[in-house]
């Protein structure tokens, strides 16, 4: 099945880990803010939805997704901040920008994970057009929002289950 057929933001919620004592960053870029915000409302709701509190959970915002990386190393580098979830959208244009900063943004959020220790989520959206973008913000494939905020809490799981022994 194609994902232009189903709904993408099924996740498995078994042996999730309580998430109450957590805190969360979400950095989000004003660029697009019609679909970083439906992409942001996701994943605070999905945080709460799974046990985190309300004043667990921080705001950042940036002006477009290339920020996203050093809002988030700030964040990250936070000892009272448990994951750090990068929310954007770049859409492709006329010219190779989108494949510049999607590029730069995905590795810049891998390096801040491994370089503080601590889950950085990239949730990102990278649509050829608006109405991608639309369809994976609360649309009709779900809300990556919704993915990134799940991948945070099973993360922030994982490493307790391995660090904290």
């Amino acid at each position: 099945m194609s994902s232009a057929d189903k709904n993408l933001s099924v996740f498995t919620t078994n042996d999730l880990p309580e998430i109450g004592n957590k805190k969360f960053a979400l950095v989000v870029a004003e660029w697009n803010s019609e679909i970083t915000g439906k992409l942001f409302q996701g994943a605070y709701d999905t945080l709460i939805k799974y046990g985190a509190l309300p004043e667990n959970i921080e705001k950042g915002t940036v002006p477009g997704s290339f920020e996203l990386t050093l809002a988030s190393h700030w964040y990250a580098q936070r000892d009272d901040i448990d994951a750090v979830i990068a929310l954007g959208v770049v859409i492709k244009g006329e010219t190779k920008h989108d494949e510049y900063i999607n590029n730069a943004v995905a590795q810049g959020i891998t390096n801040v994970s491994i370089q503080n220790n601590k889950p950085v989520i990239f949730g990102v959206l990278t649509p050829n057009s608006m109405e991608q973008a639309i369809a994976r913000a609360g649309g009709a494939h779900g809300n990556k929002g919704d993915e990134a905020a799940m991948t945070a809490i099973k993360m922030v799981g994982l490493k307790d289950k391995i660090l904290v022994k």
